[in-house]
């Protein structure tokens, strides 16, 4: 029987991050990564293997990390856990036994409710390397792909994969792609980027059935009938992966593995860290459906350090949700709740708005523009959540904005921040997008 201090199981984004702050934090101990995988890919760079990579083996982590931290990695699948025992027990009859558990085991494509998905040509989006090139091999003996799902992933394949000159079309069950994330004005600028670079949307419509006889040659659309296509995609989403949890007797929801603040689950010696522990949102502490690699470390440095004693304290508040995608020319961001949500739950608020050159002066080449949307509480002020659109400074600014809504800014104080500008790089400084977005707050809450 093998035996080790600290047992990982799942070789992602959070298993990495967990066993590696394990042997930072407890040096003394021995930390084993199991994963079944051979390969493990960067999970936010999948779509990107088409178009732009266009190769799997280009988006796949190194192991050597892990190698040089003095973590042990063991290729298995692990079937069963004894926690009286403190044994697990892998695929190949090894069992091996542990002091703490982390599990770390990822999502699951869901498989939605459509006649025909066993039809060859159907695809989901794995995280497994050899699935994705056979995947990425189908892409290009296609001419048609469909892709069902218009959320970050299945946006982001159809960019990429029209990059390869396919005829490439979302069907989406919302009325708008990217609805879950953003306000209706950011989704259809991502809509009219699409549409713009050729990509077919049908939005407010469902999937009924793949056509073909075992092969696919179609779908068959709610109240739009038939659309040819040789290659299905489906991207409707990830479902926690809770089965070995569930079989150990630990408690869990259908948002995933219970955990407090320090990613303890109702057993003392296992944690649970990523896409299969449960997240509550950082407003209204329900349980939110978040599955972002960003996430999922940030959990995972928790669970790791905290595994014999509390040494990185939290002060949990819940999961913000911070997003970002890239579309044909436009990036898209957003942090904390959209005017949607914000209304849906009742909060009181007003919206800034601003418009802005990307770039000072204006007439420099390239200048684009940079539209952003904040939300803060019509009493107080305090920040509820962002969006912006623009060019690649997207990402920071919606990093900055979500910092903000952490640390409890008001629309004032996130005002007074001090910024630092470059002609080439930065709005000028008469006009800091987001400050000024929250400078129209502000006149509004005053009112």
């Amino acid at each position: 029987m093998r035996r080790v201090d600290v047992l990982v199981l799942g070789g992602g984004a959070a298993g990495i991050v967990a066993a590696m702050t394990a042997k930072t934090s407890y040096p003394d101990k021995d930390v084993m990564v199991v994963r079944r995988e051979e390969r493990v890919l960067v999970p936010c760079g999948i779509p990107y293997i088409f178009g732009t990579l266009k190769s799997v083996e280009k988006d796949l982590i190194p192991d050597e990390m892990l190698a040089k931290a003095g973590v042990e990695i063991l290729i298995a699948d692990v079937n069963e856990i004894d926690l009286g025992e403190k044994t697990a027990l892998t695929s190949d009859g090894e069992k091996i036994r542990f002091e703490k558990l982390i599990l770390a085991t990822g999502s699951l494509p869901v498989r939605p409710p459509i006649r025909g998905l066993e039809k060859e040509g159907v695809f989901y989006i794995r995280k497994d390397a050899s699935y994705l090139r056979e995947l990425f091999e189908r892409v290009g003996e296609s001419e048609r792909v469909l892709i069902i799902g218009g959320g970050f992933i299945g946006v982001e394949l159809a960019d990429e994969i029209r990059k390869l000159g396919k005829e490439v079309t979302i069907v989406e069950m919302r009325e708008h792609v990217l609805q879950a994330s953003f306000d209706d004005e950011f989704c259809e600028m991502a809509e009219n980027e699409l549409k713009r670079h050729g990509v077919e949307i049908y939005t407010g419509t469902v999937v009924k059935e793949i056509l073909g006889n075992g092969e696919v040659r179609g779908v068959l659309l709610s109240g739009k009938g038939r659309i040819d296509a040789d290659l299905v995609i489906v991207s409707a989403g990830m479902r926690p992966n809770t089965e070995l949890a569930e079989r150990m007797g630990l408690k869990v929801s259908r948002f995933g593995v219970e955990v407090d603040e320090y990613m303890r689950t109702s057993h003392p010696d296992v944690f649970a860290a990523g896409d299969c522990a449960e997240k509550r949102d950082f407003f209204t502490r329900k349980p939110k459906p978040v599955m972002l690699a960003s996430v999922a470390t940030a959990e995972a440095r928790i669970a790791g350090a905290n595994l014999y004693r509390i040494r990185a304290f939290r002060q949990f508040r819940g999961t913000l949700g911070i997003f970002a995608t890239k579309i044909g020319d436009i990036s898209l961001g957003a942090a904390g709740l959209i005017e949607r949500t914000a209304r849906e739950e009742g909060f009181e608020y007003v919206v800034g708005r601003s418009r802005v050159p990307n770039r000072h002066p204006a007439s420099l080449p390239g200048t684009g523009e940079i539209v952003t949307k904040l939300i803060f509480t019509k009493h107080g002020g305090f920040f509820l959540g962002g969006q912006v659109a623009g060019g690649d400074e997207v990402g920071v600014l919606t990093n900055l904005v979500g910092m903000a809504i952490e640390s409890g800014y008001t629309a004032s104080q996130y005002l007074s921040l001090q910024i630092g500008t470059h002609p080439l790089l930065t709005p000028a400084p008469t006009m800091p997008a987001t400050l000024k977005a929250a400078e129209d707050a502000l006149r509004k809450i005053y009112t």
